[in-house]
């Protein structure tokens, strides 16, 4: 690599092009303040030659002596400056005129610039008497061309003085700075230029005596700095290709390329989360343990990790203490927050590491995948930042980007520990509502509907339990309690010699558990409940599944001794078409929804579709929400005969419901 323009060639033009600026400016100021001086000191001499002849030029005007006048005026012709005299009388009449010599032309310019010509007036008083007013005005002239010929002679001068001395100062101003500047630039260049590439790394400059405080210094112990951090990210680099391999995971680059592979592969509308996890003591560790005690540590803590998550999520490595989760199937807050938990409990445990203890610390940060824009780079960036908020929360914190749904993640399973201990505690108990024949008054079924002990110590069931129990996974563990209580009841009603049956809900969720029918058969068998007497009441608004299972499923329930109705009837997926593909379909009751009977008697026309509905597959109704007497005609009058709601009675504790009917 050549230099094409030097440095000593352009800092010597810089040089030279301000000196020339600077000394022009300087020459034109100095030139003005000369021609201005010499203007004076003609000024000067022109009015002590007009002194001396002012008198006798002053009584040859009075007197009217034109030839003395004349010749006291062509006496001043030796005074040399002089280009002409005039004798002008007061009105502005020019009285006597003489030149001295014929005046030679200077440029137009140079005579406005300068104001050339230079002259001066003198008042010509008479002696006797005195008299205030001029007799005239005497006029004198300087010869411009003289002072054309100074201007010149001294702008020469300036010039050719002041480039001498512009050109010593450009040439020594640029010796300095080529031994300040450019020499050593020159040097660290050829250095640098011949570097061979193996020394590129570790390469070091020397620091220049003479330049140790300096900018140049300064540059040069910041290029050795960072030749320092470059050789220590290289090492650290080298260190962690060496880990990267150990592990056998997936780098940023490659996980990356994977999550957008799997964005691209599924639709719009599914959800997964995104968890990085940090391992602080792999970072506290750098310095306290040798490598290969790392090396074993971090291959145990990975080991942990993979023995906690499934087949079907993806792990990688995005730094020597940083790992990445693409969780497919953790679709909801929840089940990314369990996943995440059952990591903190297993990663925080202790780790025998040659004959010393470590319990690691993580900090844990997610990201669902909620909005279809995001691409792979965001939703890992903004795991990142939850794993970094999570960190400064404190040790072993875990925290998804959205606020909001780790606050949703931690009631949900906060939720699912009460309900879980809530059963061991006797938290939960079994009300019963009354299906009241509404021709009689007399009751021909009961409902029991699941209550929890609030801590106002009421009894009431928050809206979300059940959806939350079905999402967490605790539905089973609830909906066995539910069974088991309401098979005990059954059990002591036939006892003594009840014969009333009792209905329970469950939703398709449960319905499609794989031993729920075997549970059902086998609690019948314990208490010896009569066959129809437990009836369950499947939640309509849930979709069942595939119509082949559920006809499986129903006729599973018939089999063991369980009637089957379907709630809410009309609201869900138990409509027209639902009934014309389950036609056989052991059903033997339908619940009308509530929504229906409370706009009754203003509009009754749901009411009687399912009533004719009923009538045609030969199904008793029974109607939901009775609160008004109007209501149970209408319903009377369209042939329901069996009601449940307010105007019989609320949900009552066991105790109270056996009371009031038996």
């Amino acid at each position: 690599m050549r230099v094409s323009r030097s440095l000593t060639i352009k800092q010597m033009a810089t040089v030279s092009g301000v000196a020339v600026v600077t000394i022009s400016v300087f020459i034109v100021i100095q030139l003005f303040h000369f021609v201005q001086q010499r203007r004076i000191d003609y000024a000067q001499q022109m009015e002590n030659v007009a002194h001396t002849v002012r008198q006798p030029l002053s009584q040859a005007v009075l007197k009217a002596d034109i030839g003395q006048a004349e010749r006291i005026l062509n006496s001043l012709k030796p005074a040399g400056i002089l280009a002409r005299a005039d004798v002008v009388l007061p009105g502005g009449l020019q009285a006597l005129h003489a030149d001295f010599a014929p005046t030679k032309p200077v440029p137009k310019l140079i005579a406005k610039i300068f104001e050339l010509p230079v002259q001066i007036t003198v008042p010509l008083y008479s002696v006797e008497p005195s008299n205030p007013k001029p007799l005239a005005l005497l006029v004198l002239q300087a010869d411009s061309w003289r002072v054309y010929q100074f201007i010149l002679s001294a702008l020469s001068t300036m010039v050719t003085t002041y480039l001498l001395l512009a050109l010593i100062l450009s040439v020594a101003i640029s010796w300095c700075i080529n031994r300040l500047i450019v020499r050593p630039l020159r040097r660290i260049a050829v250095e640098l230029r011949d570097l061979p590439p193996q020394e590129t790394i570790a390469h070091q400059l020397k620091l220049p005596d003479r330049h140790r405080d300096d900018e140049l210094g300064m540059m040069i112990r910041s290029y050795n700095h960072n030749q320092q951090i470059i050789e220590t990210v290289h090492d650290e680099m080298s260190r962690l290709t060496t880990r990267f391999a150990l592990t056998n995971l997936p780098n940023q680059t490659l996980f990356l390329a994977l999550l957008e592979q799997h964005l691209n592969a599924v639709a719009e509308k599914d959800i997964f989360t995104l968890l990085v996890l940090r391992i602080e003591t792999l970072q506290e560790a750098n310095g306290v343990v040798t490598d290969e005690q790392r090396d074993v540590l971090a291959l145990a803590l990975l080991d942990k990790i993979r023995n906690c998550i499934d087949s079907q999520t993806v792990i990688g490595q995005l730094s020597d203490s940083d790992f990445v989760l693409l969780m497919k199937r953790a679709s909801t807050p929840e089940r990314a927050m369990r996943m995440a938990r059952l990591l903190q409990i297993r990663l925080t445990q202790a780790v025998a590491l040659q004959q010393m203890q470590v319990r690691p610390t993580i900090s844990i940060g997610m990201a669902a995948r909620e909005d279809s824009h995001l691409n792979a780079q965001d939703l890992l960036n903004r795991a990142a930042s939850a794993m970094m908020s999570a960190r400064l929360e404190g040790k072993n914190q875990i925290l998804f980007f959205n606020p909001l749904m780790t606050e949703r993640a931690h009631r949900r399973l906060t939720q699912e520990h009460d309900i879980l201990q809530g059963l061991s505690d006797g938290q939960f108990a079994l009300f019963l509502q009354p299906q009241i024949d509404m021709r009689s008054g007399q009751p021909v079924g009961a409902e029991a509907l699941l209550r929890m002990r609030q801590p106002d110590g009421s009894w009431s069931l928050p809206e979300d339990l059940i959806v939350n129990a079905e999402e967490s996974g605790v539905i089973t563990a609830l909906g066995r309690w539910v069974f088991e209580e309401a098979c005990r009841v059954l059990a002591d009603w036939q006892k003594r010699g009840i014969t009333l049956p009792l209905s329970v809900n469950i939703s398709a969720v449960q319905l499609r558990e794989a031993d729920r029918v075997a549970h059902l058969r086998e609690l019948i068998q314990q208490y010896q409940i009569k066959p129809g007497s437990l009836m369950l009441e499947i939640t309509e608004t849930a979709q069942p599944g595939e119509p082949e299972l559920v006809l499986r499923l129903l006729n599973d329930l018939q089999q063991a001794g369980v009637s089957v109705a379907l709630d809410d009837f009309g609201m869900g997926y138990a409509n027209l078409n639902w009934l014309s593909q389950f036609k056989s379909l052991p059903v033997s009751k339908l619940k009308m929804d509530r929504s229906f009977v409370c706009i009754l008697p203003e509009d009754d026309t749901m009411v009687r579709i399912v009533a004719a509905i009923a009538d045609i597959i030969k199904l008793d109704v029974i109607a939901e929400g009775v609160e008004t007497c109007d209501q149970r005609d209408w319903l009377l009058a369209r042939g329901i005969q069996i009601g449940q709601g307010y105007l019989y009675s609320e949900a009552l504790p066991v105790a109270q419901f056996e009371q009031r009917y038996f």
